[in-house]
């Protein structure tokens, strides 16, 4: 009898320790597959982003952290471009895989993950931050939330060398000129643009900001929208719309409904077509397709009123999650992003972006970001507003879009399900 009590005693304690020794905490932040410090005091950071352009160059500059950092460990995932990243980081969040360090937009999508989103107001890095990086990440409360990846713009990026071949020699800055250079560029036999219309995000996001951003006061517009005194049915950007919509598709690569944002990107760099409708994140795939390339970008004009202007804001932002156990960790790695001289490097030489901080030179862009850094300059910008649209409602504005391409809705139909659309999904 004592010998048991002896066994079930002995195994007893050592149960004790084996528990103790697995640690058994709850799901606070990160993968639950070795993210903890170990033996050593090794941190592993969960990232997962959402820019596929610069995901080779970004492991890079992750290895030098680790190098300089040698107590921490950056865990990347990648998941973008024709992927639905959005939808992906919400499947993470349902299975309690929590990354410490991921994208948000801003603007309604601050809001819609605001509960997990650590607070950053005062992190080393916010004294220098341009005043248009800080306005999708800060609440009505005045708290951040986020520090930008950069600044980006879009528009048609075109050949030059093409342009040249078919006899334009002014870029064109309205519509009327844009339906010229499409002319010309088709009598010369070379297919004006590459229509990535299998991408929502190219189509029912960008594309379709162009008649938001050209409103009078896009805010108030869709300000007007949720309260139901503004619709797309007789507005007159939108209707100016279909006829941007039907030039890129008349001057236009084939299958535009089942070309993809590689396939739209590639076909641009071999020399298949002579303007892409794409922003500067693609200049490093496009260079490394073509390091040849002479190339220029040139604003989506809907009509011949106005100044030209470029779409110009932030296209995501670094967010933590506060629940995270790595929290001070990943705080650190964010500013060595942007106060280090490797951070900054990388930043401008090796991911050609134009940086949202005062005290980084913008070294080391490409021909689209001088442009846009030009445009940038002179204030001649439009706004990014699908990041204050329903959530959800870009895909379904793509949706329709693509159904009108197919000729399966007309026009008007578009405007009138889009408006049933949004009244839904506000």
């Amino acid at each position: 009898m004592m010998k048991n009590m002896k066994k079930w005693g002995f195994l007893a304690i050592l149960s004790i320790l084996i528990l103790t020794a697995c640690g058994g905490s709850d799901d606070t932040g990160g993968n639950q597959d070795g993210s903890s410090s170990g033996n050593d005091d090794v941190v592993t950071l969960n990232m997962f982003q959402f820019k596929v352009e610069i995901a080779d160059e970004l492991r890079a500059m992750l290895d030098e952290f680790e190098s300089e950092n040698p107590n921490i460990k950056v865990q990347l995932e990648t998941v973008g471009g024709g992927a639905d990243y959005s939808a992906a980081l919400k499947a993470k969040f349902a299975s309690g895989e929590h990354p410490d360090i991921f994208n948000n937009g801003g603007f309604t999508e601050l809001g819609l993950w605001k509960e997990h989103l650590a607070d950053l107001s005062d992190e080393p890095w916010v004294e220098h931050l341009l005043p248009i990086g800080a306005v999708p990440m800060t609440d009505e409360d005045g708290t951040l939330y986020g520090m930008p990846v950069n600044l980006e713009g879009y528009g048609f990026i075109y050949n030059k060398d093409l342009f040249e071949e078919a006899g334009i020699t002014e870029e064109p800055k309205t519509f009327t000129d844009l339906l010229e250079a499409a002319q010309k560029l088709e009598e010369n036999d070379i297919t004006a643009f590459s229509a990535g219309y299998a991408e929502w995000w190219v189509i029912g996001q960008h594309l379709l900001n162009i008649p938001y951003a050209e409103q009078g006061d896009p805010t108030a517009f869709i300000d007007g929208l949720n309260e139901g005194t503004e619709t797309f049915v007789g507005n007159e950007g939108f209707e100016q719309f279909q006829a941007l919509i039907d030039l890129e598709i008349e001057y236009g690569n084939t299958n535009p409904l089942t070309t993809d944002y590689n396939t739209q990107v590639t076909q641009f760099a071999n020399g298949q077509t002579a303007m892409l409708q794409q922003g500067n994140w693609v200049e490093n795939m496009i260079y490394e397709l073509n390091p040849d390339i002479n190339m220029g970008i040139i604003p989506i004009s809907l009509n011949d009123d106005g100044e030209a202007k470029l779409p110009i804001g932030v296209p995501n932002n670094w967010v933590l999650n506060k629940n995270s156990e790595k929290l001070e960790e990943a705080k650190l790695l964010l500013d060595w992003m942007v106060n280090s001289e490797t951070g900054q490097r990388y930043l401008t030489e090796e991911f050609a972006f134009i940086p949202a901080f005062d005290h980084i030179d913008p070294v080391g862009l490409g021909a689209l970001g001088e442009v846009i850094l030009e445009y940038s300059s002179e204030d001649q910008t439009l706004p990014w507003t699908w990041f204050m649209w329903p959530d959800g409602a870009n895909q379904d504005f793509a949706s329709l879009i693509q159904e009108y391409v197919a000729e399966r809705i007309d026009y008007p139909t578009l405007l009138e399900r889009m408006d049933s659309t949004w009244q839904n999904l506000k």
